[in-house]
């Protein structure tokens, strides 16, 4: 498991004092303003946010020591990172970047019908694609605890119980 993860990028300067547009990669722009402290540099380097908030689908921040659009302009492109010891998950809940490359296996007959190569986050519920390792067939099933019945993210295994017809070629 990685100790820094990509949480926002940077894509635009915002005005002319120094703040920037962010794109977040987290459930909402709300828990990218909750952090003091993120990182560049895939953790190297550590810098303060002095202030963010939620703009129109974006995170408007502002990070201590960039003053000017002078100064934030060569920041667009950059990736944000938080670390994981100072983010708080409730039990159940899990990083995506954690839940890629899980192997995904049934609980009833230890079928492995793949990896997850990606999690798509489509209102209700997650929607996690695995990737047949035999044809290369995308198959997707919904994070809900009736197909999920545990997640091993050290073990590096998810198992499931697939509803009926859910990977059926049949109609």
């Amino acid at each position: 498991m990685k100790q820094f993860l990509e949480i926002a990028k940077i894509t635009a300067t915002h005005g002319i004092r120094g703040e920037v547009r962010c794109q977040y990669y987290c459930d909402t722009a709300e828990v990218l303003c909750g952090f003091d402290e993120l990182y560049f540099d895939k953790g190297a380097k550590k810098v303060t946010i002095s202030n963010a908030y939620p703009h129109k689908n974006v995170v408007i921040m502002k990070i201590d020591g960039v003053d000017s659009i002078e100064q934030a302009q060569p920041l667009i492109g950059k990736m944000l990172y938080l670390d994981r010891d100072d983010a708080q998950l409730d039990e159940d809940l899990f990083f995506i970047q954690d839940i890629i490359g899980l192997t995904v296996k049934d609980a009833d007959t230890g079928e492995i019908y793949g990896k997850i190569t990606d999690v798509y986050q489509n209102g209700a519920a997650d929607v996690f694609s695995i990737k047949r390792p035999e044809d290369g067939r995308e198959l997707m099933f919904p994070n809900i605890s009736e197909v999920v019945l545990k997640t091993d993210i050290e073990g590096g295994e998810m198992i499931i119980r697939p509803l009926k017809g859910l990977f059926d070629d049949e109609d």
